[in-house]
């Protein structure tokens, strides 16, 4: 089976998760535009790379698709996790239980979650978001299993806040 096979039978199980049939092709677009794209991933380079003729359009189609994902981010995790575990576990049993905080720096405080704290991929305090990840992993490849919701880290920020 070639990797274009894999891939095309990859998205078809996950199109399972998000629901009706037209969502396949744009699901197909947004997981090839995670791969492709250089630098930044947001929906307007990811436009350029998977639909270089229509960027306009292929960039409307993406931000529709994102904005209106209606599905369970449990369930597609737990998709994910049927599907890949099996492949890493191939090569070694799982060995370790990662888990990480990745941030985001942002410019301003307009954006959920922005406060000013340590900012790793600075390496110092600044004005950014935290995610905290677990994933699964040997020393064939890792997965990631989970995500903290954003509301578990934001429901007190009111108190740290200062205007």
């Amino acid at each position: 089976m070639t990797i274009s096979d894999r891939f095309a039978a990859y998205i078809g199980e996950l199109t399972k998760v998000v629901g009706h049939a037209d969502r396949a092709g744009p699901l197909r677009d947004y997981c090839s535009g995670l791969l492709a794209t250089e630098g930044r991933r947001s929906v307007e380079p990811m436009a350029a790379v998977t639909a270089p003729a229509q960027v306009s359009a292929q960039h409307q189609k993406l931000l529709h698709f994102v904005a209106n994902s209606t599905w369970s981010d449990e369930e597609m995790l737990a998709k994910v996790g049927e599907l890949v575990t099996p492949a890493i576990e191939r090569h070694g049993a799982i060995e370790a239980w990662i888990i990480d905080d990745t941030s985001f720096p942002k410019k301003g405080r307009h954006s959920v979650g922005v406060h000013h704290q340590y900012c790793g991929q600075l390496g110092k305090q600044a004005n950014c978001q935290v995610a905290v990840t677990l994933s699964i992993a040997n020393h064939h490849g890792s997965l990631p299993i989970g995500a903290a919701h954003a509301r578990a880290f934001l429901s007190d920020l009111s108190q740290f806040h200062r205007q």
